[in-house]
């Protein structure tokens, strides 16, 4: 899609502002009828890796926030996956290429152990600032990083910092994904549509509501302050959980391990967890099993 960069929004005709609302568009639900073993509600725990790309993607100029990077994998990752085993929790971890190749032990152990190694770009870059022929090597390069790494092909994405450009889409159907989770239109899963066009890739809705980043992230030179107590977004987080539970439906969380990671910070995914196993008929399971789980219930074609 393009238009002319000259052509203020008020001047758009039907046809422009249609066209562009109904680009990448949520068609039908997908919520199905019922979870696997009873369940009341699906539960979908996901971290997302970027480790050093955060500060790679932007020049890597900073010795001091590639450490924090770097602490997201020697004591975030082993924190989050203490409380994981302890509960018996399988999860979804989005990995940027170039991390995976800094951490490849990481991902092989992950995927050991029966957890999800999923995309999320190659640097972390904003997909809306690569140019789309270079988008798609980026992504291409990533996901056979994964694969050549772990031994297994990532069947699901999730675009650095939930950005979409144009050609993301197409990206994600030429690699024959699963789901996507990076979209808002929903808080349950639902199929993706193009221009009105199916696309048969599931996607499992995000929300930064849910999400552990906006809540903690700290930058020096900006104004940017962890100003929400860790209690608060706990409670922010089970609120989230009760209303899926109550309504039968999804409910998916966003984590990053150089955030979430800390000793103040970790009783959150534990209490988390407790609440969740105390209920007794929640299921757990990764994105790529709640996302086929999804599109058998309504007969679709599975893809990957």
């Amino acid at each position: 899609m393009s238009i002319a960069p000259e052509t203020p929004p008020h001047s758009w005709d039907e046809p422009t502002w249609r066209g562009l609302v109904d680009f990448v568009r949520a068609g039908r639900s997908l919520k199905p009828a019922s979870w696997p073993g009873g369940a009341r509600c699906a539960v979908a725990l996901s971290f997302d890796s970027d480790h050093e790309t955060n500060e790679l993607r932007d020049g890597g100029k900073s010795i001091g926030r590639l450490s924090w990077g770097q602490y997201g994998n020697r004591r975030g990752i082993p924190r989050i996956r203490e409380v994981l085993d302890r509960f018996g929790a399988k999860a979804s971890f989005f990995v940027p290429g170039v991390a995976a190749e800094l951490y490849p032990d990481e991902q092989k152990s992950l995927v050991g152990d029966g957890h999800e190694v999923a995309l999320h770009g190659w640097i972390h870059e904003v997909n809306t600032q690569v140019p789309p022929e270079r988008e798609r090597e980026l992504m291409l390069r990533a996901a056979d990083t994964l694969e050549r790494i772990t031994g297994t092909r990532p069947v699901g994405m999730r675009t650095p910092s939930w950005d979409y450009s144009p050609a993301t889409l197409a990206i994600a159907e030429e690699l024959d994904l699963v789901y996507d989770s990076s979209l808002f239109a929903d808080d349950d899963p639902y199929e993706i549509v193009s221009s009105g066009r199916p696309t048969g890739i599931v996607e499992l809705p995000v929300e930064w509501i849910r999400d552990d980043a906006p809540y903690f992230m700290m930058n020096r030179f900006g104004g940017q302050r962890p100003y929400t107590p860790p209690t608060a977004v706990l409670d922010i987080f089970l609120r989230e959980f009760e209303g899926a539970y109550a309504e039968g439906g999804l409910f998916l969380l966003t984590m990053h391990p150089h955030v979430t990671g800390y000793r103040s910070r970790i009783f959150i995914l534990e209490e988390l967890l407790r609440r969740i196993a105390d209920k007794g008929d929640c299921w757990i399971a990764t994105h790529a099993d709640i996302a086929r789980h999804c599109a058998r219930e309504h007969g679709m074609k599975l893809r990957g």
